[in-house]
């Protein structure tokens, strides 16, 4: 069963020093929450606290309108940023015993294990030692043992950290196919560009306070409309005598307006009365660009 989970007036600190203050997010059944900031904003102790590892001061956590306990989080998966593998083990057996520990009966953590070795190729690595293992396919051991039980939410520090772009791209499709079955993801990541592709919401905190919260479609519309037009055939300063403020005029010559005011549709009459328009569209900022803005 699916469902939602509720952070609310997270605080945590250590002696003088306020990690967390009154952090609060949210994710639903089938959201992909990207949980975003720079190093030291408090991400890695929310995940933490959500996963019972630490204790908060004060706030709570709520998984389907209930508080978070042991129970519950039996049914999640966790991927903490330090690697939680036991390094001398080897690759097949330890996914086959934290599939125990989760609750599974023999036979079905071993079904899961083979599933997941597969799926994450690295069934050759099935009887080596974890510490053999190139970082990026620790990682992908760390992922499975995630996985291996088939939980009801995702919590994922820094998931994409030591993979290459093939490996990070297994990952995606899999974290896809898992929000498409209903399960909520949170994730952290520094590699703005795949949180880009991901996500439905986003959370930014910046030194334990959030400075962002909502949805990604609602997070581009924020701040003064921009569109991005570009015109064949016109004069060389076409762009300047288009309604609104020019900000930047890209390689390929496609113009970047800020309406400031005007009108999209008198843009687009001024454009077509230069040239052949060839693309008129709105400019919606990305991930890193909104990254900026929350934390200058």
């Amino acid at each position: 069963m699916s469902g939602e989970l509720r952070v609310t007036g997270l605080t945590k600190s250590y002696g003088d020093k306020t990690v967390l203050d009154g952090v609060e997010l949210s994710v639903g059944a089938g959201q992909i929450l990207g949980f975003v900031g720079p190093n030291g904003a408090g991400k890695t102790t929310t995940m933490r606290a959500i996963m019972g590892v630490l204790t908060p001061d004060a706030g709570t956590c709520t998984w389907q309108g209930r508080p978070v306990d042991r129970a519950a989080r039996r049914r999640f998966g966790y991927m903490p940023e330090e690697r939680g593998l036991y390094q001398k083990m080897a690759v097949g057996p330890q996914i086959d015993y934290f599939g125990r520990l989760y609750g599974l009966g023999p036979a079905a953590a071993r079904r899961a294990t083979e599933e997941w070795l597969e799926r994450l190729e690295i069934g050759r690595y099935r009887d080596a030692a974890v510490q053999t293992l190139s970082l990026g396919n620790q990682q992908r051991v760390q992922f499975a043992v995630s996985l291996v039980h088939d939980p009801e939410l995702l919590v994922l520090d820094e998931p994409f950290s030591g993979l290459d772009p093939i490996g990070a791209q297994a990952l995606v499709v899999v974290l896809r196919e898992k929000a498409a079955a209903g399960v909520p993801i949170v994730f952290s990541s520094h590699q703005l560009d795949l949180v880009d592709r991901l996500i439905d919401r986003i959370t930014m905190l910046r030194a334990g306070h959030v400075v962002l919260d909502s949805s990604v479609a609602d997070a581009r519309r924020t701040g003064d409309p921009r569109l991005r037009v570009r015109v064949a055939g016109a004069r060389d300063d076409w762009a300047g005598a288009l309604p609104g403020r020019l900000v930047e005029t890209d390689a390929d010559g496609t113009a970047v307006l800020a309406l400031d005011g005007a009108d999209p549709t008198a843009v687009l009459t001024a454009a077509m009365a230069l040239g052949t328009v060839e693309h008129f569209a709105w400019d919606e900022p990305t991930l890193t660009e909104l990254f900026r803005e929350a934390m200058a």
